[in-house]
């Protein structure tokens, strides 16, 4: 019980680092997306970025949800 657990808490804090990489690549595409890059390749940074972005949240989220929502196994 006790390895299963912390394989959890490994799984969760893997997923949230994954999750703050992309949220970073995500925000560095978008501020050179709106600053730097002109044309096409400024909407395909906006656009890319934005989907990492999002991409961030939804593993954000997964990770949350089996932090808050896990199956208590004392029972």
């Amino acid at each position: 019980m006790a390895a299963n657990g912390a394989d959890r808490a490994a799984t969760r804090r893997r997923r949230q680092l994954w999750a703050g990489v992309l949220a970073l690549a995500g925000l560095v595409l978008l501020i050179i997306g709106l600053t730097v890059a002109d044309g096409v390749a400024a909407w395909v940074e906006v656009l890319v970025a934005i989907l990492l972005l999002l991409t961030s949240y939804v593993v954000q989220y997964l990770a949350r949800r089996e932090a808050v929502y896990r199956r208590d196994e004392r029972r």
